[in-house]
């Protein structure tokens, strides 16, 4: 059976140039409208981790990278009314995986791959069935060499999670624009990708502006891309 997965930083709701409200909700349900098997999100903020299964109808698995203030609802708010200066400062960032219901799924791990707590970055694993072990990171933006160290820490997480043979799905935005990782292959599209371990995958699909843009407005400053694994 053929399943798509796809990547999106929805930049916290934020739109392309960033205005003063959020985008959020339009922005994960626009994610899910055609029923891809596993949607890889970053750059959420907190407050919407709760919220997540509601809009969608998917299962969530939520990863906290950096704690913002509390309690969440009122740091919605306030990054709410100034959404252009206001991000993970005051609300916290995460990423989630969200996986069909009719797909079995279980949460295997979450693990930071930075270095200090100056900028923490994780990499989450989910099994999914059907799938295999797909892994989402968010990696630094800080210079590529960082990057590079946290993708191949992110790989070896991925891989302790999987069975032998088993297919490995490594999605999300990478800050790299053409990573080299040893046994996988895939899509590469600028610096959000999904790569693809022990299955075949279809060509990289990146979103033109117009499918990410409603009612005239671009949604994030980022694109999804996705494959099909079969």
């Amino acid at each position: 059976m053929d399943h798509l997965v796809r990547t999106w930083n929805v930049f916290h709701g934020n739109a392309h140039p960033p205005r003063r409200r959020s985008y959020l909700r339009v922005a994960i349900e626009l994610s899910v409208e055609d029923g891809p098997s596993v949607v890889c999100l970053q750059e959420l903020p907190l407050w919407s981790l709760p919220r997540l299964a509601v809009w969608t109808g998917y299962r969530s698995f939520p990863a906290v990278a950096r704690r913002g203030m509390t309690p969440r609802r009122v740091a919605g708010w306030i990054t709410r009314q100034w959404q252009v200066t206001l991000r993970s400062a005051i609300t916290g960032q995460a990423n989630a995986i969200l996986v069909r219901q009719d797909l079995g799924a279980r949460a295997l791990v979450t693990v930071q791959v930075s270095r200090g707590r100056r900028e923490r970055r994780v990499v989450q694993a989910v099994r999914v069935d059907g799938i295999g072990v797909v892994a989402n990171a968010h990696l630094s933006q800080r210079d590529p060499q960082t990057a590079t160290e946290e993708l191949r820490r992110a790989v070896a997480v991925a891989r302790s999670q999987a069975a032998a043979g088993e297919p490995i799905v490594l999605a999300g935005d990478f800050n790299i624009e053409h990573p080299e990782v040893d046994g996988f292959g895939g899509a590469i599209a600028g610096l959000d990708q999904v790569l693809v371990q022990g299955a075949p995958a279809t060509p990289a699909v990146v979103w033109p502006e117009e499918r990410r843009t409603r009612d005239g407005v671009v949604l994030s400053d980022h694109t999804p891309v996705e494959v099909t694994v079969r």
